[in-house]
Parts: C-alpha cells; structure tokens; sequence
C-alpha cells in the first residue's frame, strides 16, 4: 500500500507517516522501483500500534523509547510493560478527571432553574435596597 492508501486509512496526514518514519517509530518502509514507499502488513500493524498509543495519550518521547526498547529485543519486557502500564494509568487518571467534571455539569444542568431563581431573588432584593436608599 503506498503512503496515500496509508494515511486515508488510518487518518493520517502523508507527513505524520514521514516523520515517524524518520523519527524511527517505524521501521524503514520499503521502496519500490519509482522511490515510493510500499508498505508491508507489518508496517501497518505498527502505524496501528503506534496511533494507538498516541491516542492514549503517549508522547512522542515516550513512543521513542518504547519503540527502541522493543527492537533492542526481549530483554527490556519488563521496561515496556512498565511504560505500558504508566500510560494506563495516566489515561485512567484522565477518565476520572473528565468523569468527575461530566458529574459537576450534570448536577448544574439538574438544578439549572434553581439556581436561576435564587439568582433573580438575590438581584430582585439588590435591586429594592437601591431603590429605598
């Protein structure tokens, strides 16, 4: 698949695909005869793997190590699961801000029309010790 059949399919732009490339995050991608590049099925699982992760929320810096440790070989799992597991955990910790604030919102909408009021009172009552003065 060549680099255009790639970003369409992972909504990609083409540059992302270069900069990883050349960042290292992925492996040097194949080219044919004319210099384009082809990529293999194994070049698309790591574009997948990859985008999945940034999703998650891992930074460029992170993915650098965890990409470099993967290719070191079999010695660094426990390394790679340990920044596996830190994202995780920072996502989760993400989630639980986010639901934390979705519960605030709620409760205001739930009781919008009585805090309106209680603001109209308070204005209304403002507004009448003015008038006495």
């Amino acid at each position: 698949m060549n680099i255009e059949g790639v970003a369409k399919k992972f909504d990609l732009t083409r540059d992302t695909l270069r900069y990883w490339e050349r960042i290292e995050l992925l492996p040097a991608i194949p080219r044919n005869q004319s210099g384009y590049r082809e990529y293999g099925e194994r070049d698309l699982n790591w574009v997948f793997y990859i985008k999945a992760l940034r999703k998650a929320g891992m930074s460029i810096e992170a993915l650098v190590e965890f990409v470099k440790l993967y290719r070191d070989g079999n010695q660094n799992i426990a390394a790679r699961k340990s920044l596996l597991v830190d994202q995780r955990q920072e996502l989760l910790n993400k989630v639980n801000d986010i639901q934390k604030t979705v519960k605030y919102l709620s409760f205001k909408i739930d009781h919008f029309e009585d805090h309106t009021l209680n603001y109209e009172n308070e204005k209304l009552a403002y507004d009448q010790e003015d008038d006495q003065i």
